[in-house]
């Protein structure tokens, strides 16, 4: 299988593409560049994306380990309309973004973990983000959003999966 899922969306992959990592794969050559590339080493959680479910460093995967997989980016999360998803919304309501680099893969992380589990506690929340680094505004916020994006999702019956379209 020469296939790769992102955002929904069915990608093949060509023989050229199959070692670059998936980090790279996304930028240059899909032109997702929401996934930030911090460290090249898998230590900052800004390339963070969704992997059949679980929240990944994109920068220690080769694509060719993610063929035949679903990925969805951070450009994957908006509504039909172009709306943030919920997670998206809570880190904007709750001033969980300053400089926005680390943004991307948090609300990833975050939501990996909604997928698993709507009503996380702080500490679940604390464990899930262990591997995103901010520098700006401090963690207190971040758990704040993912809390906050909980609360809403379940409050208005909203699938985690809502924002989650697939991109042309």
């Amino acid at each position: 299988m020469n296939q790769i899922t992102i955002n929904g969306v069915a990608h093949t992959v060509g023989d050229e593409e199959r070692a670059l990592s998936l980090l790279e794969y996304l930028r240059e050559r899909r032109f997702l560049t929401g996934t930030k590339n911090g460290c090249e080493k898998g230590l900052c959680g800004s390339c963070t994306v969704v992997v059949d479910g679980k929240a990944l460093r994109s920068c220690r995967i080769p694509v060719e380990k993610a063929l035949g997989a679903s990925v969805v980016t951070i450009e994957g999360m908006e509504g039909p309309g172009g709306e943030p998803h919920p997670i998206q919304q809570a880190f904007m309501d709750a001033g969980a973004i300053q400089c926005g680099f680390c943004t991307p893969g948090m609300v990833m992380s975050a939501y990996a973990l909604l997928l698993r589990d709507p009503d996380p506690s702080r500490d679940d929340i604390r464990k899930a983000l262990k591997g995103n680094l901010c520098r700006c505004t401090g963690y207190q916020q971040i758990v704040d959003a993912v809390r906050l994006a909980a609360k809403v999702m379940r409050e208005q019956a909203l699938p985690v999966e809502a924002g989650c379209l697939p991109r042309r």
